[in-house]
């Protein structure tokens, strides 16, 4: 159905709860959301901790050393965080396709095969046993006692080979290093439903985290052959709303306040890779194409967020007990903006359990600062 001022970005804000209530636990943020890009490891705590209400850093990272939540390469090839229950389904329909897709370029570039995958499970299977943890570096030492070279980047993409292979994934973190365990001793058994429930699964819980969202945007995201999303998506189509905006049709669970844009400004720090951003193939709803590069093309870049659009980027700088946020808007902000960019630093501030700091006004001077990943 068309709809006459439908806020689309409101309506995302809300379904990815960056605006209204928040979730009481890091393990249902996540698990409503399914995964949640993750390569920027710091930048994912913030990403599910301003989901979560009352959380800090601490909290993420608790949950994952609690095996609720779980750091892996289950989607698209990348480093997501998902709830402990949905690994291995994740892994069941999408690790094959991008293996498959990988397996001539491990091979020209690195010489990697099966042959040498199946050695290197061995050795895992070896040092990690009783749910031993290793650091990259130690378990790459391993690989290399064992003859498996892992120089130039060749032990990294082993790692990512043998993680979508179901054989490792990420434990708790040994001070500030990740490290990895054996998947099958770090996680109990967990459902594998058919590759049929498990795309429609997925579709359902993508346009219920991520609507309003395309076809094509849920294609990119999962990660799926077009054919195959179109198929996932029809499974579950009757469940959604379909409303068209500017000529496209989006697929959404409705909510009452939908079509309500907001008086009030609101400002998020988002990190790079953000599910805001990274969910949708289309970033035009939300970034203006002259800011695209400054903006790191709204994805490899911190976003500062003015009522779902980006309108600038940020960068945060550390002291003992401190954190100074300085934004980079890219055109003037009101003094309503300022106000609310103000409240989105203390937001992270308590986040990560310190003080805006006495760096002086965070407003002003800094509006020309370069962002860069926090």
């Amino acid at each position: 159905m068309k709809r006459r001022g439908f806020d689309l970005l409101g309506a995302r804000l809300r379904r990815q709860h960056l605006v209204g209530e928040g979730f009481a636990t890091p393990e249902q943020a996540v698990g409503a959301q399914l995964a949640v890009q993750a390569q920027d490891y710091l930048g994912a705590l913030w990403a599910i901790g301003q989901r979560v209400t009352g959380a800090d850093e601490a909290t993420i990272e608790r949950a994952l050393a609690q095996r609720r939540i779980v750091r892996s390469w289950p989607l698209r090839g990348t480093l997501h965080i998902v709830a402990a229950d949905d690994l291995r389904w994740l892994l069941d329909v999408t690790a094959p396709r991008t293996l498959q897709k990988s397996r001539r370029r491990l091979k020209d570039e690195f010489e990697l095969d099966e042959r040498i995958a199946e050695r290197a499970r061995k050795v895992c299977e070896r040092v990690l046993a009783d749910c031993r943890a290793l650091t990259r570096e130690a378990l790459y030492a391993a690989f290399d006692d064992a003859r498996i070279a892992t120089g130039g980047s060749r032990g990294l993409h082993l790692v990512w080979w043998l993680a979508h292979a179901g054989v490792l994934c990420f434990g708790a973190r040994e001070g500030k290093q990740p490290a990895f365990v054996l998947l099958d001793d770090w996680l109990p058994p967990t459902r594998r439903p058919s590759r049929e429930a498990a795309l429609t699964e997925l579709a359902r819980r993508y346009f219920a985290s991520r609507g309003p969202a395309t076809v094509q945007d849920f294609a990119w995201w999962s990660g799926l052959a077009a054919a195959e999303a179109a198929a996932a998506h029809e499974a579950v189509r009757d469940e959604f709303e379909r409303v068209d905006v500017g000529g496209r049709s989006y697929w959404h669970a409705p909510a009452v306040d939908d079509g309500m844009a907001t008086k009030r400004a609101r400002v998020h720090l988002l990190p790079a890779y953000d599910e805001y951003m990274i969910s949708y193939q289309d970033r035009g709803a939300f970034l203006d194409a002259d800011h695209a590069v400054r903006a790191g093309n709204g994805i490899f870049k911190p976003a500062l967020l003015d009522d779902g659009r980006i309108a600038g980027g940020w960068k945060r700088t550390l002291a003992k007990s401190a954190v100074e946020v300085v934004p980079d808007w890219f055109d003037p902000p009101s003094a309503t903006a300022i106000k609310a960019f103000d409240d989105a630093a203390a937001r992270y501030a308590a986040f990560l359990g310190r003080n805006t700091g006495d760096g002086g006004d965070l407003r002003g001077a800094a509006a020309t600062s370069k962002a860069v990943p926090p």
